[in-house]
C-alpha cells in the first residue's frame, strides 16, 4: 500500500502527536473514542478479548499506517474496535478529530483512494489470516506467524532470516488462538529440531524459510 499520500496530508497538517511507551494502551475494545490514530513510529499490537475473557491478538504494525478503524463519519464518538497497545520501548501516534478527518477524506480524490486501499488491505489481510487459522492447524498457524514476523522485523543475516523483535511464546499463542504458551514451546521446539529455527538473544532466526512454508497452506 502506498503510504505517500497519508505522509503528504500529515506533513500538510500540524496535527497533535501522541506519546506513548512499552505495555501502555491507546485505545481499549469497547471504550469511546472521537479520534483516528495514525502511527508515525514504533511497534504497536492490536489485539480483542473474547467472551470468555481470553486476548486475541491481531496484528504488529510497525509503520506509517491508520490504527483505528473508521466506521461512519458521522458520529463523534465510536467505540473502539480493539486494544491497541505500545510494543516498542516507546511509539508516536496522529491523533485527529475523526468527523475533521472524514471532512479531509471527502474534499481529497487521492484520500479517498487510499482509504478504499486501506479497507482493501485490510480485508485482504482478515480473510487471509482466517484461512490459515482454520486450515493450517495448530502447528501450521505458528508456522505461519513466523513467516509473517519474517516479512514485519525479519532482518537477512549469514544465518537465516532474524526476526529482530523479541516475541514471547505467549504472545505467540495468542496470535494463533491456542491456549497456553506451552504448547507453543513445544512447537518451536519441533522447529528447532528440523532446524527451521534457532533461537538469538531471545529472538527468532529462521535458519531455512522453505521448512517453516512447507507446513503452511497459503
Amino acid at each position: 500500500m502506498d503510504h505517500h499520500v497519508l505522509q503528504e496530508y500529515l506533513t500538510a497538517h500540524q496535527f497533535p502527536v501522541v506519546k506513548k511507551t512499552y505495555k501502555k494502551y491507546l485505545t481499549y475494545e469497547g471504550i469511546q473514542d472521537s479520534y483516528v490514530y495514525i502511527l508515525k513510529n514504533g511497534v504497536i499490537k492490536t489485539s480483542v478479548i473474547s467472551k470468555d475473557g481470553r486476548q486475541f491478538n491481531l496484528r504488529y504494525i510497525n509503520q506509517l499506517e491508520i490504527v483505528s478503524l473508521l466506521k461512519d463519519e458521522y458520529s463523534q464518538y465510536i467505540d473502539a474496535p480493539f486494544n491497541i497497545r505500545i510494543e516498542s520501548p516507546e511509539a508516536e501516534l496522529y491523533r485527529i478529530d475523526r468527523v475533521q478527518f472524514w471532512k479531509d477524506i471527502n474534499r481529497s480524490m487521492d484520500l479517498q483512494l487510499y482509504v478504499k486501499d486501506y479497507y482493501r488491505v485490510r480485508l485482504l489481510h482478515n480473510m487471509k489470516k482466517l484461512q490459515q487459522m482454520l486450515m493450517n492447524g495448530k502447528f501450521g498457524a505458528v508456522c505461519s506467524q513466523l513467516y509473517e514476523f519474517q516479512e514485519l522485523f525479519g532482518v537477512p543475516t549469514e544465518e537465516g532470516i532474524l526476526i529482530d523483535f523479541v516475541v514471547t511464546n505467549e504472545e505467540i499463542a495468542r496470535f494463533c488462538g491456542i491456549t497456553t504458551a506451552s504448547s507453543v514451546s513445544r512447537m518451536l521446539q519441533q522447529l528447532r529440531e528440523m532446524n527451521a529455527i534457532c533461537i538469538e538473544n531471545h529472538k527468532i532466526l529462521i535458519r531455512d524459510l522453505e521448512k517453516i512454508k512447507e507446513n503452511i497452506i497459503f
